[in-house]
C-alpha cells in the first residue's frame, strides 16, 4: 500500500500512522480505486501526507479534504 511505504520515512507516532491508514482507505473507497499499484494512489498518498502535515488530524476530515483537493480543477 503506497501510504505505508511513504510514511515509513516520516516521523509519526503509531496513532498518526493509523489515522493516515484509515484516511487513505476511506479516500480510496470514495474515489472507487481498487488497484493499489495505480500511480494515482501514490499521488493521493503524497497529497494526504502533505495535508496531514498542515495540521489535519481527523481521519474522515483528512480523507474528505484530500479527495476534494485531488478532484479540484487546476487553475
Amino acid at each position: 500500500m503506497p501510504i505505508l511505504r511513504l510514511i515509513a520515512n516520516v516521523d509519526l507516532t503509531r496513532e498518526q500512522e493509523h489515522v493516515l491508514e484509515l484516511a487513505f482507505n476511506h479516500a480510496l473507497r470514495k474515489l472507487d480505486l481498487v488497484d493499489r499499484s495505480d500511480p494515482f494512489c501514490d499521488l493521493l498518498a503524497k497529497r494526504m501526507i502533505d495535508i496531514h502535515m498542515r495540521g489535519v488530524t481527523d481521519a474522515v476530515a483528512l480523507a474528505e479534504i484530500t479527495v476534494r483537493e485531488i478532484r479540484a480543477p487546476k487553475q
